[in-house]
């Protein structure tokens, strides 16, 4: 149950991409303070947030680097049956100017309006270690979880090539996509992000995550996957894969 659950709550962590940060508030020493942060995972499947120097969380985590995210399933007309995730995480600011430069091609993907405001305002990227996760996926199925990121083979040169060559290339298969999942099509969509499991696909500024009918452990088999999703007239099951 437990290896389920944590592929259920793997999946709402890669479907949505903002979540409430709470960090221990400096400002008034024994409250939790709550922001809501935008997010993408990282080369561990760890989130990623850029957050600015001046702002409060970031001043709290200066202090104390203990913090959760709390992640919500998105449009969710019963909150209390729907999907949610809490990580409990250390924090850690990334410093490493190599770890940085890789964070920020891959942070820009998923949020472009990052890129102006990064280095002229002062913002920084850091990491949420994970610690613990708590997931509830409804009634009932409530599950303390100890492993659910999962490593991302093709961060880097092989998910960036695969990435460029899609949106320079391949338009009408990304609009078919769309067109499969039933997302929303007033502006065109661009892939931002590959991993084992499935494709982040960008429609403005919202993300939309897209599984694959079954894992995919190198280029090849996303490719294979990528080319027949382009000729289906549905999106496949994991069983008729």
């Amino acid at each position: 149950m437990s290896v389920k659950a944590a592929k259920h709550a793997r999946e709402l962590l890669l479907k949505e991409y903002r979540g409430v940060l709470s960090t221990h508030s400096k400002a008034m020493p024994g409250f939790p303070f709550g922001s809501v942060v935008p997010y993408c995972l990282d080369e561990r499947g760890w989130p990623l947030i850029l957050i600015s120097r001046i702002a409060q969380h970031t001043h709290n985590l200066q202090k104390e680097p203990k913090c959760s995210l709390l992640v919500g399933e998105r449009g969710a007309e019963d909150v209390q049956s729907a999907g949610r995730l809490t990580l409990l995480a250390e924090a850690r600011q990334l410093d490493d100017p190599a770890a940085i430069e890789a964070a920020a091609t891959r942070y820009y993907r998923y949020f472009p309006a990052s890129r102006d405001y990064h280095k002229a305002h002062d913002f920084d990227f850091w990491v949420l270690e994970p610690v613990r996760w708590r997931y509830i996926g409804g009634f009932g199925a409530i599950h303390w979880l100890d492993e659910v990121a999962l490593a991302n083979p093709f961060v880097g040169e092989s998910e960036t090539g695969m990435v460029e060559h899609m949106n320079a290339d391949h338009a009408n298969a990304i609009a078919h996509y769309v067109e499969l999942a039933g997302l929303p099509k007033g502006e065109a969509a661009e892939l931002a992000g590959i991993d084992s499991e499935g494709f982040h696909l960008r429609i403005g500024q919202a993300l939309y995550w897209l599984a694959f009918p079954q894992p995919c452990a190198n280029p090849g088999a996303v490719r294979q996957a990528l080319v027949a999703l382009a000729r289906a007239e549905r999106w496949p099951s994991a069983e008729e894969a």
